[in-house]
């Protein structure tokens, strides 16, 4: 496995067109590769921020047919990068609702790994905020670790931050990175985005990738920033602040073994009967 990579995160504020963000996303993936970034991480719903599900049915489009992806490839291609799309809105045959889907696309503009949001966002926020991602959304049902030149790459999306186990989960199973793409409300966001995405990397003695959504949408929505980059003993090597932009950081993949060596809890699982 490759020691060494330069990775890029990039924030920004999606508009309810998926042509238009096609555009937001285009220069930033090419600056980060112009710095030597090898792998660049785009956040949740990068194809389509539509909280109207009407609206949103209108333009959402399968997977083989979303002309974002079909960019997105391109330029990875071009590039030669590997590309994570955070996850996009894809419509799906079986369902009246949408996935929340991750794609992990090599430099040859192949996808290489896809993963469909598993944890809901069903919540009623202070101040009258809601939402309700089951009525649009279908739950994804398996964990999914992609591969690459350095390591295993376990893929989440938001909300899934709060569920601890599936980070466990990816770690022991061979991850090395485990990125979070998110859409995360500033309310949630100010309260635990950063506690949280620290805790996961010292749990499991990964690296954490989290792209972030950033500013006020056309929709109505609100999302917090802040993309980060925390290293395997805690400590936050790059935030990307309230503003669109590129964040761009140095791996060090020595870390992931010496956070594990110190603490290494990821083996100290023990059989335990649930309280009763």
């Amino acid at each position: 496995m490759n020691a060494r990579l330069k990775i890029g995160l990039v924030q920004f504020t999606a508009a309810p067109s998926i042509e238009r963000n096609i555009e937001l996303t285009a220069a930033p993936i090419r600056a980060a590769a112009a710095a030597g970034a090898e792998l660049v991480c785009l956040p949740e719903v990068a194809n389509l921020m539509q909280r109207r599900r009407s609206l949103a049915r209108e333009l959402v489009c399968a997977e083989s047919e979303d002309p974002a992806l079909t960019a997105w490839r391109a330029l990875a291609s071009e590039l030669h990068i590997w590309l994570h799309v955070g996850s996009m809105v894809v419509r799906i045959d079986d369902d009246d609702r949408f996935a929340n889907r991750g794609l992990l696309i090599d430099p040859d503009g192949e996808v290489r790994a896809r993963y469909d949001k598993i944890h809901m966002f069903d919540v009623d926020l202070e101040g009258g905020e809601s939402y309700r991602e089951s009525s649009g959304f279908r739950p994804g049902e398996r964990a999914v670790l992609g591969v690459t030149p350095w390591g295993g790459y376990g893929m989440t999306i938001c909300y899934d931050l709060r569920f601890g186990h599936l980070y466990r989960m990816l770690a022991q199973a061979g991850a090395r990175m485990l990125s979070v793409p998110s859409a995360f409300t500033r309310q949630t966001g100010a309260a635990h985005w950063h506690t949280l995405l620290r805790a996961r990397a010292i749990e499991t003695g990964c690296f954490v990738l989290a792209a972030a959504q950033c500013g006020d949408h056309e929709d109505g929505r609100k999302t917090f920033g802040h993309s980060l980059v925390v290293a395997p003993w805690g400590e936050v090597l790059a935030d990307g602040g309230d503003a669109p932009g590129l964040v761009l950081a140095d791996l060090d993949f020595e870390q992931v073994d010496l956070a594990r060596g110190r603490v290494p809890s990821l083996s100290h699982d023990r059989p335990i009967e649930p309280p009763v």
